[in-house]
């Protein structure tokens, strides 16, 4: 079968959807309910890179409260993959797999992930969000050190566009699996 023939056919998948199930479907891809709701009415799309066009164009047009939402549908980085599993239990999947360079780091480096993270949260009151997919502990903690020297301003827009990548794995898992 052609590349096409299977967009064509996943996308035929997402039209016949319930609407609730495809708003269901796009919470779970990304936690903000405005998104989720926004991305449900906007449909009938006709192909899958409508679908992945109108969910940035969406996204971008968000408030940072709708950014917080969404970032709270996150386990915190380094968090213990158990209670990931019980908490997120709508995400855990796809979290435990985006967090998968997690596993092999250091006790040290976790250690340091941990309080960075803490840190991080006081600072600006939300986790740090970042696209773990293909990640090491070591490139998540250098990368969230880093980050920590931002405004509040700065860090909510590229923690937002770190969401939007995020969603976007997310939404092509999902388009895989239909």
């Amino acid at each position: 079968m052609k590349r096409q023939d299977t967009f064509e056919t996943v996308i035929e998948q997402v039209r016949l959807l319930p609407p609730s199930d495809f708003q269901e479907a796009m919470y779970r891809c990304c936690a903000s309910s405005r998104w989720a709701n926004q991305m449900a009415i906007s449909g009938p799309y006709i192909s899958v890179e409508g679908l992945h066009d109108k969910a940035v164009e969406i996204w971008s047009s968000l408030s940072n409260e709708d950014y917080l939402e969404a970032f709270n549908g996150h386990p915190m980085i380094g968090a213990d993959l158990d209670a990931l599993r019980r908490k997120f239990t709508h995400t855990s999947e796809w979290s435990e797999g985006e967090q998968a360079g997690i596993q092999s780091a250091s006790e040290r480096v976790l250690r340091r992930l941990q309080a960075a993270n803490i840190e991080y949260a006081n600072r600006f009151g939300h986790i740090f969000i970042v696209c773990a997919t293909g990640k090491t502990a070591e490139e998540m903690l250098n990368l969230l050190e880093e980050r920590l020297d931002n405004s509040p301003d700065v860090e909510i827009a590229i923690a937002a566009g770190e969401q939007q990548k995020i969603t976007t794995i997310r939404l092509n898992k999902w388009l895989e699996n239909l």
